[in-house]
């Protein structure tokens, strides 16, 4: 019996000292608000997959999906803290400590793939500078992830110029573009990106706007009709890890983390074209009317939006005003 027990507990320790060899060093969670399979779920995806083969398991990442453990509003003060080293957010969600990160925001300021590419490329004159200023919050910027410029959901009609607007109740998801909203004759409602399903199912609002990737991974057709593709903003979202963290840990383990970000970025940047032709196509096919706003309704919208850009400019400061002036330059 002794032997036994004797055989029993070599073999446990045995188990732990194995399971302890294959313990990773480094344990790296990510909230995410957007389900995992969509294009921003796929992009963490393949980040940890990066990660975890080039550590050979040393690093583990794991990621909390649909929004589990914090919305999207919250997570620029979990990671910052250091209640969670990462976090995916809406760039918009930093514009309370960095108003001038809304410079995407600015009606049709970045109206081609090749302005906003310029403008998102790493240490760019309007990345770069966004990305000091980050800093200051306690958290450090892995990557940006795109999701394409900004469509409006309605329906029973396209709100494709300013007379769709008049009267409806429109969600948004950032001061900047409830001022849009606003300035061509709608009625701003703020609402998360996790919450944007039960607000067009309950008729909390009449319209809104998102990237057409969410159309797709939110099933959004369920409860909307129409898309208007008028691209007003580009959309972006922000791959952040808390400071602290990250200054912990080893050059090899940051060289590691970092170039797997790298692969990230570059990968969704380069799909994100294709990933926003399938979600039209699965619109379409859900029974959605897809809609093209003429030239004309595009000037209308720029001519009463105006008024976007000088708010920007009296709350955004000097760097508002440096990030305005590079992105004349594109």
């Amino acid at each position: 019996m002794n032997k036994l027990l004797t055989t029993l507990a070599a073999g446990s320790v045995a188990l732990l000292m194995s399971a302890s060899a294959f313990a990773a060093d480094v344990t790296m969670r990510i909230s995410l608000q957007l389900p995992m399979k969509s294009h921003l779920g796929q992009n963490l995806q393949l980040f940890k997959k990066e990660v975890e083969a080039k550590s050979n398991g040393n690093i583990e990442v794991q990621i909390y999906d649909s929004a589990q453990l914090y919305k999207d509003k919250e997570v620029p003060a979990a990671v910052g803290s250091g209640a969670i080293e990462a976090g995916v957010a809406s760039l918009t969600r930093y514009v309370g400590d960095v108003p001038a990160v809304d410079i995407f925001y600015q009606p049709f300021l970045f109206n081609s793939e090749e302005k906003v590419r310029k403008a998102v490329a790493k240490g760019s004159a309007i990345r770069g500078p966004i990305d000091k200023a980050i800093e200051g919050t306690g958290s450090t910027v892995l990557w940006w992830q795109a999701y394409g410029g900004a469509i409006m959901l309605s329906k029973g009609g396209p709100i494709a110029n300013p007379d769709d607007m008049k009267g409806k109740k429109v969600r948004v998801f950032g001061k900047t573009l409830g001022q849009f909203v606003e300035a061509t004759g709608g009625a701003a409602t703020l609402v998360s990106g996790s919450e944007q399903y039960l607000a067009y199912q309950r008729g909390t609002v009449d319209a809104g706007m998102t990237g057409v990737s969410g159309v797709k991974s939110r099933k959004l057709y369920e409860v909307m009709d129409t898309i208007t593709i008028t691209n007003h903003a580009d959309i972006e979202f922000i791959v952040v890890v808390n400071s602290k963290w990250w200054d912990k840990l080893t050059d090899g383990q940051r060289k590691i983390i970092g170039d797997a970000a790298g692969v990230a970025e570059a990968h969704v940047r380069n799909y994100i074209a294709e990933i926003e032709a399938d979600a039209y196509k699965v619109a379409k096919e859900n029974g959605m009317k897809v809609v093209t706003p003429s030239d004309a309704d595009i000037r209308a919208f720029k001519a009463a939006s105006s008024s976007v850009y000088e708010q920007y400019k009296a709350k955004a400061g000097p760097l508002g005003a440096q990030l305005l002036d590079a992105a004349s330059k594109l």
